[in-house]
């Protein structure tokens, strides 16, 4: 009976402390924990606080490093501006030479055109000179040296450009003809012309001066 009495108060069971497997009971009437569990869960709690912590220093960081990442260098943006700007001033100049350049032609081609235009009287002269030559007078010294002037001039008029225009036999074209007369006849076609009053020339592709000619109904 004394053995009975003495077990319940080491168990706990007379005086309720336990719950009868010998583990003390809380307040509200359920088994309280053993320490060693309590332990173990109190370490897994502070464990995977630190673990959040530490992936919330991750995120922040990357956030951090993102921003920073974005922002860029000043000396960068200065260095973006300055090539842009020499890629701009690089162009207008390549702009300034092409167009300077075709300037420079044109008033060239207009300096040489009126040259030309102001040499073509003395040419027809020579051809009317060389045409007014007598028979009798031909092969002397006077008339071999204007024809020789004569194909000299034609020459240096023809390495610079200047070539004659074909008229007599070729059909009436505006572009290099100017008609001055209309005659009849039946052995030429229409708007064919049939001679020339005054020989056209041409400066490259440019007409210097139309062929004053006679064309044919």
């Amino acid at each position: 009976m004394e053995e009975k009495e003495l077990e319940k108060k080491m168990s706990g069971e007379e005086d309720g402390t336990t719950d009868g497997f010998g583990l003390p009971e809380q307040e509200n009437g359920t088994p309280e924990k053993p320490q060693g569990e309590i332990e173990n869960e109190a370490r897994g709690a502070e464990e995977a606080g630190v673990q959040s912590e530490d992936s919330e220093n991750k995120e922040e960081k990357k956030e951090k490093k993102g921003f920073f990442s974005k922002k860029k260098d000043p000396k960068d943006t200065q260095i973006e501006e300055l090539t842009d700007k020499l890629k701009r001033s690089m162009a207008e100049f390549d702009n300034y030479r092409k167009r300077t350049d075709k300037e420079k032609s044109a008033m060239y081609e207009i300096g040489a055109r009126d040259v030309i235009e102001k040499m073509l009287p003395v040419v027809d002269n020579f051809e009317r000179g060389l045409a007014a030559v007598p028979e009798d007078a031909k092969g002397t010294a006077l008339a071999d040296g204007m024809e020789k002037i004569y194909r000299q001039l034609m020459k240096a008029l023809e390495e610079l450009g200047v070539t004659p225009i074909e008229a007599v036999g070729k059909e009436f074209n505006p572009d290099f003809h100017n008609a001055v007369m209309h005659i009849e006849d039946e052995n030429l076609g229409e708007n064919i012309v049939a001679a020339e009053m005054q020989k056209g020339y041409m400066y490259r592709d440019a007409v210097v001066r139309h062929s004053m000619v006679q064309v044919a109904n």
